[in-house]
């Protein structure tokens, strides 16, 4: 049936999408108050905003890149329904649009009201943000309204691209700065420092054998939020991490080539779309704690002026709490608050495609307005639960700045993973040959099952590391005994004091032979250690070449070559890279090392406990408090070939002396076949295997030994 030409007339001029007054020279009419944010509708945009205790609501509307209003609109309060000010503004042209408010109300910090009608208020739901369009360009200062809200167009072509889903245990995580990851000239990228940047250097990630990226924070914050300067070179140090969020809804416009375009929204989108394509998961490092905004002395850009009492944790007269050791913290169990982080996260995940979300300090997400931890967090099982996110990787840092450390006791909801603290603490310890520390490496390496498995959660809930982005790179951790955090411009009182580190015997850069040859060893025991333990590994950027920030365990403000990636330094750390990239393909080779239960079975086949401990004699593990070597053995019924074991056994000898390990018996259709060795610095790596002629080996002193049980080939034999 055909519609007739009046009746699709009729259609089009729908009376929802008509005006009903006009307000000093646009059409306007009372709008949908949900979706919050700004909305494109036919023939004009839909704003809606929240304030439960503002007295009034005014749109303030720019022409791009002006200084002056082209418009400012007072919303009727027969516009608002609860506390909700909604208008429907019609024929303006959305792509030359900025936007923000003014709210009128009480200005009584006492009782937690901080109203100001002179300043201009960004969207806390805008999608789109400019003003800080190109990375280290000054702004202007004197700006009444500096990061100003605009409306994206959501009109990208996925071409049937959807979030992977791929099984957590399966996961190689390897965490980057989108802007670090390709800024150097070494790069040789056409848009270094970009999300373009980054999808040209995805077959460097595929051969390396990474299946997903874990991004610092990308959504949109102020490089230049940090003042101080530089005392070695008098430079203007920024906010390089952005752990400082200013706009939860929207990409970075500076990460972005295009952004100066206003184009970061599909530039964004077309490097998840390239990721996924590639087969490689994207995570976001989400900052949910605290915004921008600060203390009291702080500005007021969004959240403060439109609802502080709401949006914030405050003291009984009127301060910020300051759990996330930035200022303020958010008021994350409030329920309007609540339902920002919920839509921010739904958002992402539906329009985006984004595959999951790592929690900064998400032990602040746990406490109640006034700081005391919950013992069942309505947001965490909210999100926990919530249908959009049911696929979606959640990743909790189980820590915050005001003490509460909850790793192995976040409130899961079986649903987070968690960043492992006591793995990384512990696997530092056991590398620099501390004693009284094989117990507990038994452990970690095995998924933590003294801290996971009687909540009922699994390996993979462990994300297991060794270095992250806050603290040493793995060349630091064998390189300096001691933080130097000088051009941080804090006389270097910031970053943590205690790192479990060890220089190897020189403190920093050394041409002694023997400390280099030691500490190429301990990178290589450390990626060793690390992609043979089940739990989910992750790897930082650049460890796989011997990347270093020169002592630096704080390079939050440091947007040089400090932080950057050197890509020249695949070619003269060639080994640790080949070593690293065959660790990451051996272990999605073998299905042993991924086993997601504390409670597999033996293997019928070689009749062997899933998870076995042995010392320098099989079965034997020497749990001594001295004791610096430890053996494991891992087995699962399912092969690379089905119906065979898949058995792996690493040997582990952080003492200063060499020792001999005899080998476990197993089944006489198997034998024994090396394939890494980090005691051995012509060939730490062996692609086809080594067998042995005697039933063990020889481990040097500080070396990691891996074999697998070969089945061997009987009709070759005959």
């Amino acid at each position: 049936m055909q519609i007739s030409a009046r009746s699709q007339k009729k259609m089009i001029e729908r009376i929802d999408q008509r005006s009903t007054e006009s307000i000093k020279g646009y059409k306007v009419r009372q709008g949908k108050h949900l979706p919050f944010g700004a909305s494109l509708i036919q023939n004009g945009i839909n704003f809606s905003i929240y304030s439960s205790s503002g007295t009034s609501c005014t749109l303030v509307l720019f022409t791009k890149g002006q200084d002056l209003p082209l418009v400012e609109i007072l919303i009727p309060e027969s516009y608002k329904i609860g506390d909700v000010y909604s208008i429907i503004v019609f024929d303006i042209n959305s792509e030359d649009l900025e936007y923000g408010y003014r709210i009128d109300g009480p200005h009584n910090p006492a009782q937690g009201h901080r109203f100001n009608k002179s300043e201009i208020l960004m969207d806390p739901y805008a999608r789109l943000i400019s003003g800080r369009d190109e990375w280290g360009r000054e702004p202007n200062w004197e700006s009444a309204y500096p990061y100003r809200a605009r409306v994206p167009f959501d009109d990208f072509d996925w071409q049937n691209d959807r979030p992977l889903e791929i099984s957590p245990a399966d996961l190689v995580i390897y965490e980057l700065h989108v802007r670090g990851f390709t800024k150097s000239n070494s790069s040789g990228v056409g848009h270094p420092g970009t999300y373009a940047g980054l999808v040209e250097k995805i077959p460097y990630l595929k051969e390396l054998g990474i299946n997903a990226v874990e991004l610092m924070p990308i959504f949109e914050f102020d490089e230049f939020e940090n003042l101080r300067i530089n005392p070695d070179t008098n430079e203007q140090l920024l906010n390089y991490w952005g752990y400082s969020t200013l706009g939860f809804f929207a990409p970075k416009a500076a990460f972005a080539s295009t952004g100066k375009f206003g184009m970061q929204v599909d530039e964004f989108k077309q490097l998840v779309k390239s990721l996924h394509a590639a087969g490689i998961e994207v995570i976001l490092d989400v900052v949910f704690n605290h915004t921008a905004e600060g203390n009291e002395n702080g500005p007021t850009l969004s959240f403060k002026g439109l609802d502080n009492k709401t949006y914030y944790m405050l003291t009984p007269d009127g301060y910020y709490f300051n759990f996330s050791g930035t200022g303020n913290t958010l008021n994350c169990n409030n329920p309007i608050v609540r339902s920002l982080v919920l839509d921010c996260l739904r958002y992402w995940a539906a329009e985006y495609h984004i595959d999951g979300f790592r929690f900064d300090l998400a032990s602040i997400l746990g406490r109640d307005p006034w700081g005391i931890p919950l013992s069942n967090p309505p947001l965490l099982e909210t999100l926990a639960y919530d249908p959009i996110l049911s696929s979606c990787k959640l990743i909790a840092e189980a820590w915050d700045a005001g003490g509460l450390y909850q790793v192995g006791t976040f409130p899961a909801f079986g649903r987070w993973g968690e960043w492992n603290g006591k793995y990384r603490d512990c696997s530092r310890k056991f590398l620099k040959g501390d004693s009284g520390q094989i117990g507990e490496i038994a452990q970690r390496l095995q998924g933590s099952p003294d801290i996971y498995k009687q909540t009922g959660r699994s390996p993979a809930t462990s994300i297991n590391f060794i270095t992250c982005h806050d603290g040493f790179t793995l060349a630091d951790l064998v390189s300096f005994n001691q933080k130097h955090n000088e051009a941080n411009g804090e006389n270097n009182n910031d970053g943590n004091n205690d790192n479990l580190s060890w220089n190897c015997g020189a403190e920093g850069w050394s041409d002694d032979s023997n400390i280099k040859e030691l500490r190429q060893k301990q990178m290589m025991n450390a990626m060793a250690l690390l992609l043979t333990s089940r739990g989910i590994p992750m790897v930082l950027m650049g460890d796989e070449v011997g990347r270093s920030q020169h002592g630096n365990n704080n390079a939050y403000c440091l947007d040089s070559p400090i932080s950057w990636l050197d890509w020249k330094l695949i070619d003269s750390n060639r080994n640790l890279f080949d070593f690293t990239k065959a660790l990451i393909h051996f272990r999605l080779e073998h299905p042993t090392l991924r086993v997601n239960s504390y409670d597999s079975p033996n293997t019928n086949i070689i009749n062997m406990p899933s998870c076995s401990f042995h010392g320098t004699s099989p079965w034997k593990p020497n749990w001594d408090e001295n004791s610096r070597q430890l053996a494991w053995m891992m087995t699962s019924e399912t092969g690379t070939n089905n119906n065979e074991a898949d058995v792996v056994y690493v040997a582990a000898n952080m003492a200063h002396f060499a020792s001999w390990y005899e080998l476990p018996q197993i089944s006489s259709s198997f034998q024994w076949m090396l394939k890494f060795n980090t005691g051995d610095i012509n060939c730490q790596y062996y692609p086809l295997g080594r067998s042995l002629s005697e039933n063990g080996i020889l481990v040097g002193e500080r070396s990691i030994v891996i074999f697998i049980a070969s089945k061997i080939n009987l009709e070759s034999k005959v």
